[in-house]
Order: C-alpha cells, then sequence, then structure tokens
C-alpha cells in the first residue's frame, strides 16, 4: 500500500498549511511606510504593464493605492515565497485559489 509523506503531519494537518500558504493581507492594517514600499516595489518589477500608455510611477503609485483602498485590487502575501504581489479582485488566479482554498475568501 502507497502512502503519501507529509512529514510524520496528518494529511488534514498538511492540507491545512498548503490552503494556508497564500493571504490576503487588509491593506488597513499596514503603516503607510509599509504600503508605500509594497506598492513601489510592485510597480518597479520588470514587466509590469500598465497598457499602452506608460504612466509615470507617482501616477502608477496613485491608481495601484487608489485600487487597493477602493477594494478592486487586493494584496497577497504568499508564506512559500515570502513575497507580496497585487491583484485585480476579478483576477481567474484569485478565484481559482479561492475554489480551492476553503480559508482563501475575498471580501466583496
Amino acid at each position: 500500500m502507497m502512502m503519501e509523506s507529509t512529514g510524520g503531519r496528518s494529511i488534514l494537518d498538511f492540507k491545512r498549511q498548503v490552503s494556508m500558504a497564500i493571504h490576503i493581507i487588509p491593506v488597513n492594517k499596514l503603516s503607510a511606510k509599509a504600503l508605500k514600499g509594497v506598492i513601489e516595489e510592485f510597480i518597479s518589477r520588470n514587466g509590469t504593464d500598465y497598457g499602452a500608455i506608460e504612466a509615470s510611477l507617482e501616477t502608477s503609485f496613485q491608481q495601484v493605492k487608489n485600487k487597493l483602498k477602493n477594494g478592486s485590487a487586493v494584496l497577497i502575501f504568499d508564506d512559500e515565497t515570502e513575497t507580496t504581489n497585487i491583484f485585480p479582485v476579478d483576477d481567474p488566479i484569485l478565484k481559482k485559489l479561492e475554489a480551492e482554498n476553503d480559508e482563501f475568501v475575498l471580501l466583496k
């Protein structure tokens, strides 16, 4: 009989750990300085696409901040990679995470 290896943990504990690997971070819980740093890091990444017209860093910063504040985007923290990311709330990736993980719930 083949058994799944979970490092001595039960399958339920292992699944619970996996499902908790990604968290939505409420932006109102961050200091202004922390939020600024997260947004600046996000907009400075290579390959970030702002559409046909390139926006200034300040404009991009304000757009992302406004989306986070008004709830049309969410801040995600990934425990495994120890990174943050920002997604529109209607992003298919978030919908998939929500469908696969009971504890991952998008607040609407």
